[in-house]
């Protein structure tokens, strides 16, 4: 089975469609799929619902998709870093869905793993509650969290082999693979396409059985708050 493509453009082939759910993986700006977005803007795909821990920055990553309008729900744990975002946001334009940020680590794999719901005490007695079927549990409260099923994930590695076996480095690992398992089709970016069987079994993050497409690419790599100390 052939995995690896040419392009952004080519392994986004045949799988977008206006109004899908993208699950994508990074963590702030480490780790962003930045091609693949790319991708998408180029494609014009429209009124998607993308699941990702933030929503990037203004002109830069899910940024982008939201200068162009693509995006009309975003299910996030963390959105202070998008001026853009908070516009459309608080003029109606953009419909949020707000994760305790383990709480959507969770629903992706959990999506990834077939499981539909969990329970979780993870904001009970809150707004985050409102809604939502309470069940209690040895005398405790706890919530019922919908498992993510996305149409399509994208995600990015550092290293991997041609059949999808992924390397993550360090912050990249937080939500690449919980956001890569719970896609119908994962499309991953990656740094270095290595030899199949060259990669340490033990270091792999997630297993190619996850992974239908891949790329290989530069990627700009922006750091989002940069601290230097003073010469």
């Amino acid at each position: 089975m052939k995995k690896v493509y040419g392009s952004a453009a080519e392994a986004l082939d045949g799988v977008l469609f206006d109004g899908m759910l993208i699950a994508a993986g990074g963590f702030g700006l480490c780790g962003i799929p930045e091609l693949l977005i790319d991708g998408i803007v180029e494609a014009g795909t429209k009124d998607l619902t993308v699941a990702s821990n933030n929503a990037g920055v203004d002109g830069f990553g899910l940024g982008k998709l939201l200068e162009t309008r693509q995006i009309k729900k975003m299910m996030s744990s963390y959105v202070g870093e998008n001026a853009e975002f908070m516009r459309q946001y608080l003029s109606g334009e953009l419909e949020l869905e707000f994760n305790p940020q383990g709480t959507l680590a969770e629903r992706m794999r959990a999506g990834g793993a077939g499981i539909p719901g969990f329970y979780t005490k993870t904001g009970v007695g809150t707004v985050i509650a409102e809604g939502k079927e309470v069940k209690e549990f040895d005398g405790e409260e706890y919530i019922l969290e919908r498992g993510i099923f996305a149409d399509v994930a994208i995600v990015k590695a550092w290293k991997a082999d041609a059949t999808g076996n992924a390397v993550f480095r360090k912050t990249a690992r937080n939500f690449n693979p919980p956001a890569a398992m719970c896609g119908k089709v994962c499309i991953l970016e990656v740094e270095e396409i290595v030899e199949t069987g060259t990669l340490d079994g033990d270091a792999i993050h997630l297993p190619g059985i996850y992974v239908h497409r891949m790329i290989q690419g530069e990627h700009e790599k922006r750091i989002e708050q940069r601290t230097v100390r003073a010469a």
